[in-house]
């Protein structure tokens, strides 16, 4: 019997270390081609040859560095080299609550210069129209309301009384700094609850308040840094869940806690409330055997409470519907990249009927790695009457083209997934204060009204290099650690691993991460703005089992 069960986790640790290795080489062939060629080749038997390499060398490197994480809980050095266990506590030091606002001041307090630095802030991505709608009350759902009355009202009122515009940035994002580093510092409480050390405690806060990548949407005023805290804040609760579902289910406090949590988090970006749909289903089957508890109805309300939130602030400011392009970029873009480069394949109704839905001007500004340009003139009228039409266009130009619409979309989403991807799709793009050129990793400006008055100039140059500048040419090992792409191999290395010993419990809290993950490869382009999750989540990543 036990030989056989030994076999048996060895079979599903093999399976696992195989998919690892698989999907991984094809991150990095085909986003090799993909960086340089703008398209995957198929028939190119060099790539062939070295994907096949790529995945049988990863699978028997993931189940060889697996094997010996496993070992190191038999009392043996991890790969012969290091002993974990001096590293793993049995027991959790008791982690007060003193603890909890120590190490939250600690990062308020490595927030501050680096936000004098940039005063009054981040003010970008979209800031200056979320903030036009509420001087206007002018609304739509085209950013989430709740965003924008938060950061518009709390700018409009600061400046109705005080007649700085700077100023209402700086409180807005100084209130927004505490909001995330309060969920921070309750993440670094969890962590210290679970067994980490001091020293692995400390290492974990001064990433959350030193890392730039971190840091920069700490102090920006998009929707995705609330909205990557409030995911990273469910992760914690659900793995609380599963770690001891009965003192969950018996703690009201954090179920109630949870249940805002969830309802709030997709606030704030759309495609949370999509993703957290699909987890359900994961979430019933894992917790079956509470499915007659209270449990249930924390998991479901809310999808109730986000329905009724966004309900209600849609008929309260009678805001106007989500334009039909924000959902339909990737049929926008494959079409248009075969109007691009086999317009002599359509014929002269295809052509027409494409024009009638992206006039020619937005045509002619295809870009591969973004949808901008395109989609800001699809006729969403014409969409709402003739839906028919477009999706019949869609198909007939599939059928054509297959290979062609597969490119396409990994143009615009292969840059969270290859590690060395270079993140310039803005280059040439002229905004307020400067011109794309050497990166468009962050946003970096303050838009207007606002206006950038650095009190700490060294600080600002180097997010200014770290954001805009060549630094990602300069330095370009170091520039792995600001990757998307090499943290989503993380993920699934870490995922990989845990499903091989039946590890549930600390892969099923971390669905909603990459299902929202998966959403944001169907969106206009790749930023790390759209991922800044896979760096406030990572932490947690490193829960080992006790």
């Amino acid at each position: 019997m036990i030989d056989k069960s030994v076999r048996k986790v060895n079979y599903l640790a093999w399976v696992m270390a195989t998919v690892f290795g698989v999907i991984t080489s094809f991150f990095l062939v085909w986003g090799y081609q993909l960086e340089k060629y703008d398209s995957v080749n198929l028939a190119d038997k060099n790539a062939l040859i070295l994907l096949l390499c790529f995945a049988a060398v990863l699978t028997v490197d993931a189940k060889h560095v697996w094997d010996g994480y496993n070992n190191s809980y038999k009392g043996k050095k991890f790969l012969g080299l290091l002993d974990l266990n001096k590293y793993r506590l049995i027991e959790a030091e008791k982690a007060e609550r003193k603890e909890y606002f120590f190490v939250w001041i600690l990062l308020i307090v490595l927030n501050i210069p680096v936000l004098l630095a940039e005063f009054p802030g981040f003010f970008v991505y979209d800031a200056q129209d979320e903030l036009n709608e509420v001087l206007t009350r002018t609304f739509s759902t085209h950013h989430p309301l709740l965003h924008v009355l938060f950061l518009g009202g709390t700018i409009a009122l600061v400046h109705k009384l005080v007649g700085s515009w700077n100023a209402g940035i700086f409180c807005y994002l100084f209130i927004q700094m505490l909001i995330i580093t309060a969920i921070f510092a309750y993440v670094i409480l969890y962590l210290r609850k679970r067994g980490i050390n001091k020293k692995a405690g400390l290492f974990w806060t001064l990433f959350y308040g030193l890392f730039p990548t971190v840091v920069m949407f700490v102090l920006c005023s998009s929707k995705d840094g609330l909205f990557a805290a409030l995911l990273t804040l469910l992760t914690v609760f659900l793995l609380q869940m599963t770690e001891n579902t009965e003192a969950f289910i018996q703690d009201k406090k954090r179920i109630i806690a949870f249940i805002l949590t969830a309802s709030l988090m997709p606030c704030f970006r759309h495609n949370g409330f999509y993703a957290y749909l699909v987890f359900l289903p994961f979430a019933f089957i894992y917790f079956k055997k509470n499915i007659k508890s209270v449990l249930t109805a924390a998991l479901v309300a809310p999808v109730m409470v986000y329905i009724l939130i966004s309900s209600f602030l849609s008929a309260a400011f009678s805001s106007e519907g989500t334009h039909h392009q924000e959902i339909l970029t990737v049929p926008i873009m494959q079409m248009v990249r075969v109007y691009e480069y086999d317009k002599d394949s359509m014929t002269q109704e295809e052509v027409d009927t494409l024009k009638a839905f992206i006039p020619e001007e937005n045509l002619n500004l295809y870009s591969p790695r973004v949808s901008d340009m395109v989609k800001v003139g699809f006729n969403n009228k014409l969409y709402e009457e003739s839906k028919g039409t477009f999706w019949r266009l869609w198909f007939t130009l599939f059928k054509k083209h297959p290979f062609v619409y597969v490119n396409s979309w990994f143009l615009t989403s292969y840059g969270y997934w290859y590690p060395v991807a270079k993140i310039n799709v803005y280059q040439g793009t002229t905004v307020f204060t400067f011109t794309y050129d050497e990166s468009s990793y962050f946003g970096y400006e303050v838009e207007q009204p606002g206006e950038r008055h650095s009190l700490i100039p060294v600080i600002d140059s180097l997010y200014r290099y770290l954001s805009i500048g060549s630094f990602h040419k300069d330095a370009p090992v170091l520039a792995l650690f600001f990757s998307p792409g090499v943290l989503i191999i993380i993920y699934l290395f870490v995922l990989c691993y845990r499903i091989s010993i039946r590890d549930l419990a600390k892969v099923v809290p971390f669905i909603p991460v990459m299902l929202t993950w998966a959403t944001v490869l169907l969106g206009p382009t790749y930023l790390v703005r759209y991922v800044i999750y896979l760096w406030f989540c990572l932490p947690l990543l490193f829960v080992r089992r006790i």
